[in-house]
């Protein structure tokens, strides 16, 4: 896999002659690779957001039945046709090839023991082996690329600058991006702060970049951008008109989040402590009258025994 990734970095160099370039064409490639496994997660994810009103009837006629919930949970889906786990495929698709990525960039950049570049997994008489072989820096655009921003800016901040606003222009392309999702989506189960904290999780990631190779960076913005492009082909296919698969899918979210709503406020439903009646005070039936006076009206007196009475 290694090889694979190299020797494509090494042909697209082989054509432009800037790794920089062939980089950013590395990460084309892969996204227009994964772009039909994207369309198909995010209809299935639309058809997910649509069945939300029935899963959440489902949860109220069930709620103290985990497992009976289940099973009508997994027969919704069947009748439907959907998978719950159709918007999770991208990513984790994406993963092994970060790794890649990342132990590709590391293999191309590693010194020799004569302190200059021995690159790994490509063939020694491609363009690219010949010319890392004997360097020091992978310079594009005057960035060298081998260096993590975080090294550079530490060495000499002044030339960590442009380092530093690459980071920041991935941080912004992210934040872009997010918002075209968070625009489209609407959840009954996500809170106000939930949604901020995934909008912005994102830029948090694009911060600990500085950490990694600049070429990953390089590959993580051109990645980033066209993911916005592709948001806005996922908005004009899926919700360029009223009937359409994306617009159902924000209604039956609202719906089922009104449902939501209705529930909890129902739950909460009672009197409120200051309404509530309070129980009137115990008051003792027996009344004991004052020594030598008569007992109060309304109540017949007492008779004083006759051994009493002289006294």
């Amino acid at each position: 896999m290694f090889q694979a990734a190299a020797w494509l970095v090494s042909v697209f160099y082989g054509l432009v002659h800037n790794y920089a370039f062939a980089i950013a064409l590395v990460a084309v490639s892969i996204m227009l690779l994964l772009t039909p496994l994207t369309l198909k997660s995010t209809k299935g994810m639309l058809e997910m957001q649509r069945l939300q009103p029935e899963m959440r009837r489902l949860q109220g006629l069930y709620k103290s039945d985990r497992q009976k919930l289940n099973e009508e949970m997994m027969k919704l889906y069947s009748e439907h046709k959907v998978n719950p786990l159709a918007s999770c495929l991208p990513l984790i698709a994406q993963l092994p090839v970060f790794i890649i990525m990342f132990r590709v960039l590391n293999g191309l950049s590693k010194f020799g023991d004569d302190g200059t570049f021995n690159p790994s997994y490509i063939a020694k008489n491609s363009e690219l082996y010949l010319a890392l072989d004997k360097s020091k820096e992978m310079l594009a655009f005057g960035l060298d690329l081998a260096k993590t921003p975080a090294k550079v800016m530490g060495e000499d901040f002044v030339k960590g600058i442009p380092y530093a606003l690459m980071i920041v222009l991935l941080a912004f392309t992210f934040f872009v991006q997010q918002r075209m999702i968070a625009s489209r989506t609407t959840s009954a189960s996500m809170s106000p702060m939930q949604a901020k904290i995934m909008q912005y999780l994102p830029v948090a990631f694009a911060v600990f970049q500085v950490f990694l190779p600049t070429g990953l960076v390089i590959y993580y913005f051109t990645q980033a951008v066209v993911r916005i492009l592709q948001q806005w082909y996922i908005t004009k296919r899926f919700y360029g008109h009223d009937g359409s698969i994306g617009r159902q899918a924000q209604a039956a979210s609202k719906a089922a989040s009104d449902m939501a709503k209705d529930a909890k406020g129902k739950s909460g439903k009672g009197l409120k402590p200051d309404k509530v009646d309070k129980p009137a005070p115990v008051q003792s039936k027996r009344v004991t009258p004052s020594k030598n006076k008569p007992a109060p009206s309304g109540r017949p007196q007492r008779p004083i025994p006759p051994s009493k009475r002289n006294k």
